[in-house]
């Protein structure tokens, strides 16, 4: 009986350890005051106000024993608004407001799950996603058309909180620091080969793009990359259209330059990067 409690006190104090704050990072400290702590909170920017409803903190219920739900959900879900405004996107429990444009929404869980757009805290727009794990959904939005489908893709492996100090430093194998980099970067054995194979399989533009296209679902490629395979197109305004529509595929966006190397005209290359400049 003696063995048994020691084993057992020996794994809570295993559970309380692995919960335990402090043991890796540095404390932030909080700069809310007590009376803005105990008092009903509301967010706004400018005219543009979302009210809750907010207990006291006083009354909230202390629950340090919680447990994270590791099975919860690994889909994600990217979404673009390219106008001004102030827009807050709700995806299932997550909610994200910005002026910035860009929402970017992890550990989603799998399945329909609904999304709302509201804009100046009106509902614009509701519909539903059909989300999947290991999967990442990227949509654009325009407040006049309606959302839009782009692509969704596969992210490398499954994350979870066992691992969590590595993913959440290096969240899909990519280069540190490089956020642009969104992981499946295809090395360069890998593409010379890919490129040997287009150039022997493909003479037409046509084909060609539509097996850059197809690769594009599953990999993501460098700037040095992306300028040999529009190089390899042989009208101007195909490889225009190509070199736009990689750039969401690029790993080092602040690279994108070296595309203008595979354009025979100026104009093609000042269209381009005012492209990039204006996502």
């Amino acid at each position: 009986m003696k063995k048994i409690f020691i084993s057992l006190m020996f794994l809570a104090g295993i559970s309380v350890w692995g919960q335990e704050a402090g043991k890796a990072g540095e404390l932030l400290k909080n700069e809310a005051s007590t009376k803005e702590m105990q008092s009903p909170n509301s967010l706004s920017r400018g005219n543009k106000t979302f009210d809750h409803n907010t207990a006291n903190q006083n009354n909230k219920i202390k629950n340090p024993g919680y447990q994270w739900n590791k099975n919860y959900g690994y889909a994600e879900v990217f979404l673009r608004i390219p106008e001004q405004g102030f827009f807050t996107v709700e995806i299932g429990d997550q909610m994200m407001a910005n002026g910035s444009g860009k929402y970017r929404f992890f550990d989603l869980q799998s399945g329909r799950i609904p999304i709302a757009i509201y804009e100046n805290g009106f509902l614009m727009y509701r519909t539903t996603l059909m989300l999947r794990n290991n999967s990442r959904m990227v949509l654009d939005f325009f407040t006049n058309e309606g959302l839009y489908l782009l692509d969704s893709y596969p992210v490398q492996g499954q994350y979870g909180f066992n691992d969590w100090n590595d993913v959440w430093n290096n969240p899909y194998g990519n280069q540190s620091g490089n956020w642009n980099n969104a992981g499946n970067v295809m090395d360069n054995t890998t593409f010379r080969q890919f490129f040997e194979m287009l150039q022997r399989n493909e003479k037409f533009d046509d084909g060609k793009i539509a097996m850059i296209n197809q690769q594009m679902r599953n990999s993501m490629f460098t700037a040095a990359q992306i300028r040999d395979l529009v190089k390899s197109i042989s009208f101007d305004k195909n490889k225009l259209s190509l070199a736009k529509s990689m750039y969401r595929n690029c790993a080092d966006k602040n690279k994108y330059f070296l595309v203008s190397d595979a354009f025979d005209f100026e104009s093609s290359k000042r269209e381009l990067m005012e492209y990039v400049t204006n996502l």
